[in-house]
């Protein structure tokens, strides 16, 4: 079956997809930029930019941080961050839905191409 991939756009601030809130989401379930940043195959450097990129988007942070040291440093996100993650889901899960027939009309076009 076919899938549907967001990306929603805020005009010249930028726009936040998939792989944007997979690593907030990724950040929340570690506790660390850097365990989410491994987990996803990126630089420590490229996960703060996204971070920061999405900072801007949305005029609020979205994580807490503490600095690293003999207890470890960690992160979690912030209320604003939360919300992000839960509208980015649900406006996936509401357009999912509302495209669910036509999506299985496209694979029926596809009957005998599977590789």
């Amino acid at each position: 079956m076919p899938t549907i991939t967001l990306r929603i756009k805020f005009g010249s601030r930028g726009h936040i997809g998939h792989g944007k809130v997979e690593l907030l989401e990724r950040i929340a379930a570690s506790g660390s930029i850097s365990a989410a940043a491994r987990e996803m195959a990126m630089s420590y450097k490229r996960a703060w930019d996204l971070v920061e990129e999405m900072n801007r988007i949305f005029g609020k942070p979205m994580l807490e941080t503490q600095k690293g040291g003999p207890g470890g440093g960690g992160a979690r996100l912030t209320p604003a961050g939360e919300a992000v993650v839960a509208r980015y889901r649900a406006i996936e899960r509401a357009t999912a839905a509302a495209a669910a027939a036509d999506l299985a009309a496209l694979e029926a076009e596809t009957a005998g191409l599977r590789a």
